[in-house]
């Protein structure tokens, strides 16, 4: 049996068991120690077996009342000297005792407990006349011995009160770490829930009006009919694209290539995608759009795609423009159209069962260190303004001197 396994045995016994076996086993020596027939000190007698039983039985209530123990086995251990027995084992019980009280207490008592238990041996000792130890007669090492065994108290209850403590805060650190585990497992979740609603919402909503348009012209005008189900087509192939790139990063697979992020560049492509519909589309750009982070790129991309979703959605609008202007050192998105002014009103949320486009512009604005706001304008109309840092504009390269 190794050692850990012995110790863990010996933490499971119950406390007053461990009290009756190290009463038993301090008995077992000072018995010993007692019978020992000296013929320089007096012999043990009915006083002396008294005193045994005393001392050594009170150590069973050793942990529910320490100082009155240590009272017990003092007195019993200072009416053996005074009473003319001598020996190496009968301080045995009160060692325990002290030991116990330091222990089992604090600092301050166990001070107290040896500074008394100090005094109590050396007046016991001068009034004995063990002058023996010391040639002046000063019973310096009567007065020493009480304080070893509430010194080792001390030093292991340090060591408990140390390794409790650090228990503690490595259950601390553990709680940390799962809180923070949760809290960025709900955020994957609301990133993963804001990439495919806007990879859904918004090439189902293209394909739809599409097929609308096809279906209107295929016998009128059968060109624009096929011209919008390539659109269908393409649109359902660029969805496809990104949801696999999506499920590529979830699944980890690093042995397949993943699709460039959707950015500023996109958005033609984007706008290409609403022909057709019924939306008379512009896009307006102003100043220099480089320096944007890759979150700030595909913030913009997908504010700019579910606004246009919106237009196309719920709106009625006929015309609807894009507008990028770079301002010093961010970005001004703003997506503004002259339909109905549908949607939530300014700086509120949509209302429960209205979708969660508006919420996720807002929730990638903020992610990338910008804002958001959208309303109904005057005359009519609905408008999405959307600000991202785009860093320091770059240095004009200089020319040829």
């Amino acid at each position: 049996m190794t050692f850990e396994r012995l110790l863990l045995r010996v933490r499971t016994v119950p406390p007053l068991t461990a009290d009756l076996l190290v009463a038993a086993a301090v008995g077992l020596f000072t018995a010993s120690d007692a019978a020992v027939n000296d013929p320089d000190y007096r012999q043990a007698d009915w006083f002396t077996w008294l005193l045994v039983a005393v001392s050594v039985l009170a150590l069973v209530a050793r942990r529910r009342a320490p100082l009155p123990v240590v009272t017990v086995t003092g007195a019993a251990c200072a009416g053996w000297a005074l009473y003319g027995h001598i020996g190496e084992l009968l301080n045995l019980p009160v060692i325990v005792a002290l030991y116990t009280v330091a222990v089992l207490g604090d600092r301050r008592r166990t001070v107290w407990t040896g500074a008394v238990a100090a005094v109590v041996s050396g007046a016991v000792a001068l009034r004995v006349g063990h002058d023996v130890v010391n040639p002046q007669g000063l019973p310096v090492l009567e007065m020493i011995w009480p304080l070893i065994p509430l010194l080792l108290g001390e030093a292991v209850r340090m060591r408990r009160e140390l390794l409790h403590e650090y228990e503690a805060r490595a259950a601390r650190a553990e709680e940390d770490r799962e809180r923070e585990a949760a809290r960025r497992v709900r955020e994957e979740r609301v990133r993963i829930a804001r990439e495919l609603h806007d990879i859904v919402a918004h090439t189902v909503t293209a394909m739809t009006v599409q097929a609308g348009v096809a279906l209107d012209a295929l016998d009128a005008r059968p060109e624009i009919s096929r011209k919008a189900m390539r659109q269908v087509r393409d649109s359902g192939k660029e969805a496809v694209r990104e949801l696999r790139a999506t499920v590529t990063v979830l699944r980890e697979r690093d042995d397949e290539p993943t699709a460039p992020v959707p950015g500023i560049d996109g958005l033609g492509e984007l706008a290409e995608r609403f022909e057709g519909a019924g939306v008379e589309l512009v896009v307006r750009r102003e100043g220099e759009l480089g320096g944007l982070s890759p979150m700030a790129e595909l913030a913009v991309h997908r504010i700019v795609q579910e606004a246009l979703t919106n237009v196309v959605r719920h709106s009625g609008a006929r015309r609807a423009a894009v507008s990028l202007v770079r301002r010093d050192d961010r970005l001004v998105v703003e997506i503004a159209d002259d339909g109905e002014g549908g949607g939530a009103a300014p700086g509120r949320e949509p209302e429960e069962g209205g979708g969660f486009g508006l919420i996720g512009m807002r929730e990638r604005a903020v992610a990338a260190g910008g804002g958001v706001e959208y309303g109904p304008v005057p005359g009519g109309g609905f408008l999405v303004r959307a600000w991202l840092p785009a860093g320091p504009r770059p240095e004009p390269s200089e020319g040829p001197s």
